[in-house]
């Protein structure tokens, strides 16, 4: 008798009883591809947020995108169902920094340049640390805060740009017809570069939802305005320990405004990539 070409009689099995779907823990570097959307990349990070898991992914253009975790998911065109990361991989030193760049393993930080970054106040410089600093430790940059910047066109003069010599500035609220707008306008050099946002202040280049509010509330002309907000958020407390709820808050990047993301970049490569061009000119 000839042999079975097709196998056992596939009612003798539960054909209802759908197909069970391998649970993968999300580590990092485990490459994926989501279902829906076709994006696949590599997990970067796994992070609990109150409506449960999510994943980031980054595609090999460094292109980042978060999705639920769970089912709808593929690996090797396997659908998975991915899970919390595994213990021993979520110890892991991480592999990008704060700001979503590689991380360099064990690197010390660079001698620092000539060139400098410049903000408005302490709180500024807090948060452009806290996300960028590893980035900025690796390039030698330098960040300092003014308090101000209503006498930008002297510190600059002071500062004293030169080739190799270049200032990065960031204003805060730098939108047409602001004062701050006017005394950017002032500086004018080949080796500075004044940029801004569009925000009152630096805290609300951090996302609402990092601080589980609905939105930055409107504070009325005339009012301190980070005062309004803490009254207005029924915070009650002073404006320093307001600051170190909203700081502590920020992780990543993922978690400011792309209006702030955008400036904090340009300023970085200007000081770093200009003064590696000029260097290259002068030999």
């Amino acid at each position: 008798m000839p042999g079975d070409h097709y196998g056992a009689d596939v009612l003798a099995r539960n054909w209802r009883r759908p197909r069970a779907v391998p649970a993968v823990p999300a580590d990092r570097d485990l490459v994926v591809e989501e279902v829906d959307t076709g994006f696949c990349g590599a997990v970067v990070r796994c992070d609990k947020m109150p409506g449960g898991w999510v994943v980031t992914l980054a595609d090999r253009h460094d292109k980042h995108r978060t999705f639920p975790l769970g089912p709808g998911f593929l690996i090797d065109g396997k659908p998975v169902t991915l899970t919390p990361p595994s213990a021993p991989a979520a110890a892991k030193v991480p592999a990008r920094t704060a700001s979503g760049s590689v991380a360099v393993p064990r690197a010390r930080a660079r001698v620092a340049r000539a060139s400098r970054i410049y903000v408005e106040g302490r709180h500024d410089a807090e948060l452009v640390e806290k996300v960028w600093g590893d980035d900025l430790r690796h390039e030698g940059v330098v960040v300092e805060y003014l308090e101000g910047v209503d006498d930008l066109p002297a510190i600059v003069a002071e500062f004293r740009p030169a080739p190799g010599r270049r200032l990065g500035v960031l204003v805060d609220h730098l939108v047409e017809g602001s004062k701050e707008s006017r005394i950017a306008a002032a500086v004018r050099n080949p080796h500075v570069l004044v940029v801004g946002h569009p925000y009152i202040d630096i805290w609300q280049a951090v996302r609402p939802q990092v601080v589980r509010i609905d939105a930055w509330p409107d504070v009325p002309r005339g009012r301190p305005w980070k005062e309004g907000v803490i009254d207005a958020l029924g915070w009650n407390c002073e404006t320093h320990v307001a600051w170190k709820r909203i700081l502590a808050s920020v992780r990543t990047w993922t978690d400011l405004e792309p209006a702030l993301l955008g400036r904090v970049e340009e300023l970085i490569d200007f000081v770093t990539t200009g003064d590696a061009a000029e260097g290259a000119a002068e030999d």
